[in-house]
């Protein structure tokens, strides 16, 4: 069941600095839509748009959704005019491989601004004796996100290549943590950007495992998926005394491409020149940088972020400029 989450922002028209803006064909309330409950997309993208919707004055909100391959449809048919995706699931919706809707391009679905890298750590109570992904015993209940996500797409593939047996569960990040501590899991492998507020409420609570990657591991997973090197900093929770080697994916908000140049223009600048705040909402919005344009590679920008984009100094090749 999807949740919405609105912004106090009733007027459509505010004294904001997107008021100088021709607003012709704006909409007058927009959703983004996230992820489960307990993840940091959650967290992420609620408040980036609570923030478009105080800059704009346009009514928005976050949505619940099941994650990255929802939001590219939703955002495609306007369902969502703006998402969050990482870009595994982005180049199969947009080359039509969603699970979803097997044949159909999303191709509505336009980038926008770069979010932030998307590790995939496994998580263990210290008493199940799990510390390696070699531990982890033939049949193992391993949680791995809502169904359809980033995470149940590409980590159960992952430890199958890493020769890991496993009775596979889904469910919302909070309800799997729940599960983990009552004993109902022995494993949950996350994808998510850091620090997950799942696993920080849990470790609150319960005495946990960090797992990472051995170089072996993490050599034949670089080898198999379009996932890159990360290293999950030591601190990122009072769990984990020192980095902890993974693999990451990079995240992308996304906007349907039919909006008009002058909003998407507005509300990619009100995340882009606010990273102060940004940093406010989600530690991981370290990464929410201009300059990090560069990592999407295949995903045509929208005209509206390609003029910001410009405004800042940075050349967007046609091949990723929306009707370029």
């Amino acid at each position: 069941m999807k949740r919405l989450l609105l912004a106090a922002a009733a007027a459509a028209v505010l004294a904001t600095p997107a008021t100088a803006e021709d607003r012709t064909g704006w909409p007058t309330n927009f959703t983004v839509g996230t992820a489960s409950q307990g993840g940091t997309y959650f967290t992420y993208g609620s408040g980036w748009a609570n923030l478009v919707a105080e800059e704009l004055g346009v009514t928005g909100g976050g949505e619940v959704t099941s994650g990255p391959f929802a939001n590219m449809a939703n955002v495609h048919t306007g369902e969502n005019l703006f998402g969050m995706t990482t870009m595994g699931p982005a180049r199969e919706s947009l080359e039509g491989n969603s699970p979803l809707a097997p044949g159909v391009k999303f191709d509505k679905a336009c980038a926008m601004f770069p979010m932030y890298e998307t590790p995939f750590s496994i998580t263990t109570l210290t008493s199940s004796g799990i510390s390696s992904i070699a531990e982890i015993p033939d049949g193992a209940r391993i949680g791995f996100g809502p169904a359809g996500s980033t995470s149940d797409t590409y980590f159960p593939r992952m430890l199958e290549t890493l020769g890991v047996d496993f009775d596979k569960r889904n469910g919302s990040w909070s309800d799997l943590a729940g599960q983990l501590q009552d004993g109902l899991l022995d494993v949950i492998a996350f994808a998510a950007g850091i620090p997950v507020p799942a696993i920080s409420q849990l470790e609150v609570q319960a005495d946990i495992n960090v797992v990472q990657f051995s170089d072996e591991e993490k050599t034949k997973v670089l080898e198999a998926f379009p996932v890159s090197s990360f290293t999950i900093p030591a601190g990122t929770y009072t769990s984990l005394d020192g980095d902890a080697a993974a693999v990451s994916m990079w995240n992308f908000a996304i906007v349907n491409c039919d909006l008009p140049e002058s909003f998407v223009y507005a509300a990619t600048k009100a995340v882009l020149d606010n990273h102060d705040r940004m940093m406010e909402i989600h530690k991981a919005a370290r990464a929410t940088l201009p300059e990090n344009w560069e990592k999407n590679t295949f995903m045509p920008f929208h005209p509206g972020a390609v003029r910001y984009y410009e405004e800042k100094g940075f050349d967007i090749p046609d091949n990723l400029t929306y009707g370029g």
